[in-house]
């Protein structure tokens, strides 16, 4: 049975108790740097074989708590693109299918986001009859993915051209909550001016989580936008990342991996990820 990296995150929030979830950190690996250790990134420049020992050690982690009839949990991989494609998984989903959102209501299948600054999301409602988990760059972010992800939480005869207030309602009828991975934080997200008006155009208010800097540029702050766009979406219990210090994965280089700090050094860097899966 693996043992967690005490490292590693977990969810701090009121979720049903057969829904679990975790996120991983740099710890626990066998990765060489500059992806060391537990890089979970594919196509990141890393041995393949370290990769996959990597990924075989998360789904220990996860299987010591899957299922109540012992099946190992499975974590699915998804190819991320920076879209909104919602990806329903089953045991038998392959690895590999593009798609930034996923969702799943099936004991033993881990819904996956990875990430290293952009955001990872991960949700459930109060019941615990299904969870989700997105992966939130800026341009899904604003595309919206998130949304995409609370899709699967409604009742389908809301899917397509329904109302946004009626999805709200729906949304908030179920109880869904969500938890907010580290990411990229406020004080280091330096964008231009399109990005600022991809979100203002849509809601002025996004304006707020915008800060002015030399030369027309921003920093944004990722995690604030996103939790804007939940509340207006009817996700009103919110945890994990509120934009501090602690969650920024630029400014913790020794927890995080973050491509923006590390790629310009090192031409690379490695991926963590954000699991949520039903146990029973």
């Amino acid at each position: 049975m693996a043992a967690q990296p005490a490292d590693w995150l977990r969810p701090d929030w009121p979720a049903p108790a057969h829904v679990h979830a975790v996120c991983t950190t740099r710890a626990g690996g066998v990765s060489a740097a500059p992806w060391d250790s537990f890089n979970l990134g594919r196509y990141a420049g890393d041995d393949p074989a370290a990769v996959r020992a990597n990924w075989a050690t998360l789904q220990a982690v996860l299987s010591a708590e899957g299922p109540a009839d012992g099946r190992p949990v499975r974590p699915v991989y998804l190819r991320q693109v920076h879209g909104t494609v919602l990806q329903p998984l089953l045991a038998d989903t392959p690895d590999g299918i593009e798609a930034d959102a996923c969702t799943t209501a099936q004991a033993g299948v881990a819904c996956v986001a990875m990430a290293a600054d952009c955001l990872p999301v991960l949700f459930t409602d109060r019941a615990g009859t299904r969870v989700a988990a997105a992966h939130a760059g800026w341009r899904g972010l604003a595309a919206g993915v998130l949304e995409s992800a609370l899709e699967s939480f409604q009742p389908p005869a809301l899917a397509g051209q329904a109302q946004e207030a009626m999805k709200k309602e729906a949304i908030e009828a179920a109880g869904v909550i969500a938890w907010l991975g580290p990411c990229i934080g406020p004080t280091a997200f330096e964008v231009g001016p399109e990005v600022r008006e991809a979100f203002c155009v849509q809601d002025g208010a996004a304006a707020a989580h915008f800060r002015p800097r030399a030369g027309g540029k921003y920093l944004a702050d990722l995690a604030g936008l996103a939790r804007q766009r939940l509340r207006a979406a009817g996700v009103e219990r919110l945890y994990g990342n509120d934009s501090s210090p602690a969650w920024c994965t630029v400014g913790n280089p020794s927890r995080f991996f973050s491509y923006r700090r590390d790629n310009p050094r090192f031409g690379a860097s490695g991926r963590m990820a954000a699991c949520i899966w039903l146990a029973g």
